[in-house]
């Protein structure tokens, strides 16, 4: 049996896999220029996403080979 690949070490830092299998990223616009936004919109993109189901398989063959 082969060994298993290794991880992409950038998509490591960027996704993470939850229990159930779903893959939550980080949402963006959030990193500057945040004085001119409200407070409900910086409190939403504070809370992960997840990934689209078409790019979903791409990162898991990154982060689990």
């Amino acid at each position: 049996m082969p060994k298993p690949g290794k991880t992409h070490k950038g998509a490591a830092k960027r996704f993470r896999i939850t229990r159930k299998g779903k893959v939550m990223r980080r949402r963006a616009f959030k990193s500057h220029l945040m004085t001119g936004k409200p407070g409900r919109r910086k409190r939403a993109l504070s809370k992960p996403a997840t990934v689209s189901p078409g790019e979903e398989k791409r990162i898991k063959r990154l982060l689990l080979s």
